[in-house]
């Protein structure tokens, strides 16, 4: 049996609500983002998750949190692996001004590159291969971190990893 891995981004918080880039600030769920968990939550509660895990900012522990205590878990692993990617000086920024946002060349000097997020993700599949094997895990991230773990699974350019929903579960398996 190899480890499984359901990813899944938190549910949205009064920052994605408001259009502001969060980085890796807390964050809080609204009320949305905690309905969105319950009802991934529910989803969920036929799989037999072995290990929930969970990226240690606010918004990804309290969505790991309430979709854990659906399966009668209230142990949460984290780490700082599952971090959303740290957007420097973009951070708190409402995201509709950002007009460089679509050109990385423009961006600020303290935005985390993508070799940095890829390697980090390569880092916490093997996080996660080696500390869990032959288990099935939850984890809870982030939109851009999650993207980029996906990349590194699938062997793929970052653009062609669809944007997750918050909230969403992708299944990536086996970890080998």
């Amino acid at each position: 049996m190899a480890t499984l891995l359901y990813l899944v981004r938190h549910g949205e918080t009064l920052d994605n609500a408001r259009r502001i880039m969060q980085g890796q600030t807390p964050g809080q769920l609204n009320e949305t983002g905690i309905l969105q968990a319950k009802e991934t939550a529910q989803k969920l509660a036929h799989e037999k998750i072995d290990v929930f895990v969970s990226s240690d900012l606010l918004r990804s522990l309290h969505t790991c949190k309430i979709i854990a205590a659906e399966h009668g878990v209230q142990k949460v692993v984290t780490t700082p692996l599952l971090r959303e990617r740290d957007w420097g000086a973009f951070t708190g920024k409402y995201i509709p001004h950002l007009a460089n946002l679509n050109d990385p060349s423009l961006w600020p000097d303290d935005v985390e590159s993508i070799e940095a997020l890829k390697d980090r993700a390569e880092d916490f599949l093997t996080w996660v291969k080696e500390r869990f094997p032959n288990k099935t895990v939850l984890a809870v991230g982030h939109g851009i971190i999650n993207k980029a773990i996906q990349s590194v699974f699938y062997d793929k350019p970052m653009k062609e990893i669809p944007p997750m929903m918050n909230c969403e579960a992708r299944k990536l398996s086996p970890l080998n």
